[in-house]
């Protein structure tokens, strides 16, 4: 009878825990690239590479990657909102973007790789408070937007920890994209 009490209290307990987890959603061009600084922080949970603003349900990559889809490649950030706030992942999105290329993120080019921030409602006055200083930080309007909520489909496993799984690759690809040179210039 106590192991019963004891396993149903920790399926309520775990059920609690995860219903106050939340989600933020990221485009920042290859969602490769997004998921290391997100899952070094504390208080993130999961991080999940995926599609978000397309109208077809479940894409594929290749229908992402070649612009077909309407989709943008994006990072599903899981965390927990007492160890992590919506406000500090804002200030790592931002510092791991290229917030002035209308045209993608770095090597990749295309709508589908554009940056931007899916904002929840919740999220809305927040997400539109950190565009506003970031505007106002560097004296021009920027090219990341701020976009409606959308339904988010993941991408297939072999993206998910791909720089986990790959690390000469994930590196090599980050270094021939110049991702890391243009941050640094930017963010200094």
């Amino acid at each position: 009878m106590l192991r019963l009490v004891s396993a149903l209290l920790f399926i309520v307990m775990t059920t609690i825990a995860q219903a106050e987890n939340r989600t933020a959603v990221f485009a920042g061009g290859c969602f490769w690239c997004m998921e290391p600084p997100f899952d070094g922080l504390k208080g993130v949970i999961a991080t999940t590479s995926g599609y978000a603003g397309g109208a077809k349900k479940n894409p594929t990559y290749e229908e992402v990657s070649g612009g077909k889809s309407g989709h943008i490649e994006v990072l599903e950030v899981t965390y927990d909102p007492a160890l992590v706030t919506y406000e500090e992942l804002l200030a790592v999105f931002w510092k791991n973007i290229d917030p002035f290329d209308a045209s993608g993120q770095f090597c990749d080019k295309g709508p589908q790789y554009a940056s931007g921030i899916f904002a929840s409602a919740a999220d809305r006055a927040a997400a539109e408070a950190s565009l506003a200083a970031q505007e106002k930080k560097f004296g021009k309007k920027l090219a990341t937007k701020l976009l409606p909520e959308a339904e988010f489909f993941p991408a297939e496993e072999y993206h998910q920890d791909y720089y986990r799984k790959n690390p000469l690759r994930y590196k090599y690809y980050r270094f021939s994209c110049g991702r890391d040179a243009r941050l640094k210039e930017i963010w200094k």
